[in-house]
């Protein structure tokens, strides 16, 4: 009888790097960048984006070029399927478009973005043909860790709300303001991963303090499981730190954004390395918006950058180290 062989080792976990960065949308000066060359749409940023074994961002855009803007809605925005070449390009894995603008083009307009993004086969969360694909996280393996991604959003107007918030029988967005429903996909997204990542539209605009909903939600997304939660929306820069086991950033700002001012201008990218449930390290690249685009602070300005990214930390309540 001949002895049965051993299963193959499970290869053994090694520290990953995962990048976040902010707000992204393709209009104005982008749009041009766009049109010109999706390729180098990004710029010079898309080195940093590159470096990280995983690099995730929040695409704020319906990706289609007909539908109907929403009603009565101030800022619409919307961008053509080469956005996607144009992020895979720049170094980016995986979007969240669970926002307040995924889906500014109302329903024919998220037709057009779901068929795109089964065109193109970017990975992209927060968004779905029903609830539970909106609810979907991105599941990867890197380096031996079982990632999963998910995204959704806090921000949503009053009268979108029903509209563009997914369910068992209609498509749309993930919604945090379904709280129970995103805690049961984190939950059972814990099971079978070993980081747990949630990535969400949240906060008030132009307020560099995280608001006590903000601070709620953190909490039950680490009770549920969550290894780490980042977001973005409030057009600046909020803190970011270590909080009872997990990481938590409140506020990434714009990224590639059409319009930026001596506050809303300031970005970064953060990379943190992550063994497993374990935040190892965090490093903040501090960056400036000039021409809709982040250009990478150096010398005396990088300091400046870093400096004025730890000291957003203060009102947190969050730690510089694990």
């Amino acid at each position: 009888m001949t002895p049965s062989k051993p299963p193959p080792a499970k290869p053994a976990r090694r520290p990953f790097t995962i990048s976040f960065a902010g707000d992204v949308h393709f209009e104005g000066v982008l749009r041009g960048r766009l049109d010109s060359n999706p390729s180098t749409a990004l710029g010079p940023i898309a080195s940093v984006l590159r470096k990280a074994d995983l690099t995730a961002l929040n695409l704020e855009t319906a990706i289609t070029t007909g539908g109907t803007p929403a009603p009565g809605k101030q800022y619409t925005f919307r961008a053509p399927a080469t956005a996607f070449t144009a992020l895979k390009a720049a170094g980016v894995d995986v979007v969240t478009m669970a926002n307040n603008h995924g889906m500014d083009y109302m329903e024919s307009g998220l037709r057009d973005t779901l068929g795109a993004i089964k065109q193109s086969k970017f990975p992209v969360v927060g968004i779905g043909k029903d609830e539970a694909a909106a609810y979907r996280p991105y599941r990867v393996t890197v380096k031996g860790n079982r990632v999963s991604l998910i995204g959704a959003t806090q921000v949503l107007d009053d009268e979108f709300v029903q509209a563009w918030t997914a369910t068992a029988a209609k498509g749309g967005l993930a919604s945090a303001k379904n709280e129970p429903r995103l805690i049961q996909a984190v939950r059972q997204a814990r099971k079978n991963s070993d980081t747990v990542i949630v990535f969400l539209h949240w906060g008030t605009e132009l307020a560099a303090c995280p608001t006590s909903v903000q601070r709620s939600l953190a909490d039950a997304l680490e009770a549920a499981g969550a290894d780490v939660i980042v977001g973005s929306h409030a057009h600046v820069l909020l803190g970011g730190g270590y909080h009872d086991g997990a990481y938590v950033h409140y506020g990434l700002g714009n990224f590639a954004f059409y319009n930026s001012g001596p506050e809303t201008g300031r970005t970064g990218v953060l990379t943190l390395t992550i063994n497993g449930r374990k935040v190892l390290k965090d490093q903040w690249t501090p960056a400036r918006i000039s021409g809709g685009i982040p250009i990478v602070e150096t010398g005396a300005a990088k300091q400046r950058g870093i400096a004025n990214y730890r000291n957003l930390r203060g009102c947190a309540g969050l730690d510089a180290t694990p």
